[in-house]
């Protein structure tokens, strides 16, 4: 028989709307959408209509969304392998309903050359269980391999206009007006400026020595280092009429430098991190370094403006910036213990959690972590649930509790910021290209994802 699959009576949020409807994935796609039960139209005996498919998925009281696509994640291979990798952390995100992926450049080697990005593309067809694209990374001197045929392979140019990890700080301005001059494809931008943390580091370890607490965090890497830092990106990309994309947004003050104007029409775009929406610098006393995050954990005002700005879509893409790192790597003080924490198991959840707490709806969820990361890459075909698209879907029970523990971990890194969270939601099932890769805490292991 045909891969034909029918997921029935499932509650569909898409495109703003939701409504009960039947689908039919055939092989990759979607083949048809119906508003009323599709078995009915059949004939009157259920048993010989079901017959029509390879599979029947009943689902009634589910939540039928749209894959994630989530356009910032450290992945960390290769090189760093020992935090995660590719098959390990893709695997995290299917079972959290993550369907597609964008890794970022700063691994070892760093993917600053074609060589190094086409290696990363080989790897992922080989291991990846979810779609697949990666971004090639700027420094100080390899303009002219962005410009080389096959960088355009990547969906952005990475910049770093402030250190994290991996030291690919660009901060030479000859260069940053270069490449913001002359490259054509979305330049997505890391943005803290190094010299006010380099004064606020050596401010802090003057008045109260080297051993700082995690609380010394935001201080640092402040909310003025972050909105300097972006308010040069922006004055740049005006100058040049860049196509900028600003990532992991943390600070209220830099929403005065964002327009609420539909997707389509920016040259400007932004994101903000599901972590910046969660936490606060309230809790860092509770988690400490699990926190740890660059740019930092700010103030219950800046979540509160970030989450308003998403509302308003001065903010248009919700990611996890997932950045898995070994545990013993996240001891110390603040100024040792490594910056980032592992997210794509959970974002979907944790966004719909906020959502139960009525500070966004699943249209907007859907909206910001979908159908708007598939419009700003030029990602065809995908983060909508359409006729004719990829099947990329998430099957999610709006009333499973969950506890989050190191037992139901699939990060290779073994911890994660959400520890002991209950979770209203649970993904019950994910497909990639019409395939149901994970389904209740079971995988199709020999499944491998498309390149976006």
């Amino acid at each position: 028989m045909e891969h034909r699959i029918l997921i029935q009576n499932a509650l569909i949020i898409n495109e703003g709307k939701r409504y009960k409807a039947d689908l039919i994935i055939e092989n990759e796609r979607i083949k048809s959408i119906h508003p009323h039960s599709l078995l009915s139209t059949y004939n009157s005996q259920s048993a010989k209509a079901e017959r029509c498919f390879s599979t029947l998925i009943k689902a009634e009281g589910l939540l039928l969304l749209p894959g994630i696509i989530d356009d910032q994640v450290h992945f960390r291979e290769p090189g760093l392998t020992h935090k995660g990798d590719i098959h390990s952390e893709s695997r995290a995100a299917v079972a959290g309903g993550v369907t597609s992926f964008m890794d970022m450049p700063n691994t070892d080697p760093q993917t600053v050359t074609v060589k190094a990005l086409n290696e990363k593309f080989d790897r992922a067809a080989q291991t990846s269980m979810a779609n697949y694209t990666f971004f090639i990374g700027a420094t100080n001197d390899n303009s002219e391999e962005l410009k080389k045929p096959g960088a355009q392979r990547a969906k952005a140019v990475k910049v770093f206009m402030g250190s994290s990890t991996g030291n690919m700080l660009v901060d030479n301005q000859a260069t940053l007006e270069k490449l913001f001059a002359e490259n054509q494809s979305i330049i997505a931008v890391h943005c803290e400026s190094e010299a006010i943390i380099r004064a606020n580091k050596e401010k802090y370890i003057h008045e109260f020595g080297k051993d700082l607490d995690v609380s010394f965090h935001p201080k640092i890497r402040s909310a003025e280092a972050c909105f300097a830092s972006s308010r040069e990106a922006v004055r740049l990309a005006k100058k040049h009429n860049s196509r900028l994309h600003l990532f992991h947004l943390s600070t209220e003050k830099e929403m005065e430098l964002l327009e609420d104007k539909p997707l389509n029409e920016k040259r400007i775009t932004a994101e903000v991190c599901v972590h910046h929406l969660w936490f606060s610098d309230e809790d860092y006393s509770r988690l400490g370094n699990r926190i740890k995050w660059n740019p930092a954990i700010k103030t219950a005002d800046d979540r509160n403006a970030l989450r308003k700005a998403l509302i308003e879509s001065k903010l248009d893409v919700v990611a996890t910036d997932h950045a898995p790192h070994a545990w013993e790597e996240k001891q110390g003080s603040c100024l040792q213990a490594a910056s980032g924490a592992p997210m794509v198991q959970h974002s979907l959840v944790a966004m719909l959690e906020l959502c139960r707490q009525g500070i966004f709806t699943e249209e907007l969820v859907v909206e910001k972590m979908a159908h708007a990361p598939a419009e700003l890459f030029g990602i065809a075909e995908r983060g909508y649930i359409r006729e004719g698209y990829f099947a990329d879907l998430v099957l999610v029970d709006p009333n499973r509790p969950w506890t989050v523990t190191k037992e139901n971990l699939l990060y290779k890194c073994g911890w994660s910021p959400l520890e002991g969270q209950t979770f209203a939601h649970q993904v019950v099932k994910t497909f990639v290209n019409g395939s149901l890769v994970y389904d209740n805490g079971m995988f199709d292991e020999n499944f491998r994802g498309e390149e976006l």
